[in-house]
């Protein structure tokens, strides 16, 4: 038995494919012969799309968080050492007028 070719299909292909079969201007078999691939697939793709299509909004809602979180953790930080280099600046010009 010989073995056929398999293609790995990139995730934006999936997902066109998905959309399309979501839209259902198309039946899985037109859209098996368009995008040359068998109809079962497209059918997994299009659960896989409606059943995860939460987390999709899910995972941007928290990246917006994340992002704001390490921009103050980098404020925070900028923020210290200047605070730092004040107060070791101040402490030398302190230091010289008590000297006179």
């Amino acid at each position: 038995m010989a073995k056929g070719n398999r293609k790995n299909h990139g995730s934006a292909f999936k997902a066109k494919v998905a959309l399309e079969a979501i839209k259902e201007q198309h039946t899985l078999s037109e859209l098996a012969d368009r995008f040359q691939i068998h109809r079962n697939q497209i059918a997994l793709w299009k659960k896989q799309l409606l059943d995860r299509a939460e987390e999709i909004f899910a995972k941007e809602k928290a990246g917006e968080s994340d992002s704001g979180v390490k921009d103050l953790h980098a404020k925070i930080g900028r923020l210290t050492m200047e605070n730092d280099f004040l107060s070791v600046a101040l402490g030398r010009i302190a230091d010289t007028s008590a000297k006179r």
